[in-house]
């Protein structure tokens, strides 16, 4: 089974950057594509972005532009670049992994805070 263990959320003030990482260990064979989740207080989460095997990407329309997602070449470790973040970017940040079957495996979150 997948485990994932994300980091790198933190304080930030508006148009500042961060990078957040997730470290996936387990059974990561049988994963088909990555992304990474939003929850604001009292919202649902939403995708904010996912990267597939192939490399292909696909980004929610609030942040393309803004943000950035990349695996590295082992495909152990998913990132997100987040630059000219706004206050609306506040969220707890999920990592995700979905497999074949189209079953998810989640991590379990890294706070990001930005202030005006």
């Amino acid at each position: 089974q997948v485990r994932l263990e994300e980091s790198g959320g933190g304080s930030v003030q508006s148009g500042g950057s961060l990078t957040l990482s997730c470290v996936a260990s387990g059974g990561i064979f049988s994963v088909s594509s990555m992304g990474w989740y939003r929850q604001a207080p009292g919202e649902r989460r939403e995708l904010v972005a996912r990267i597939y095997n192939g490399g292909s990407t696909h980004y929610a329309t609030s942040v393309e532009g803004r943000f950035t997602i990349s695996r590295d070449n082992t495909k152990t470790t998913l990132y997100l670049k987040m630059n000219n973040l706004k206050p609306e970017d506040t969220a707890v940040y999920y990592c995700n992994a979905r497999d074949s079957g189209f079953e998810d495996t989640w991590g379990r979150g890294t706070l990001v805070t930005v202030s005006t």
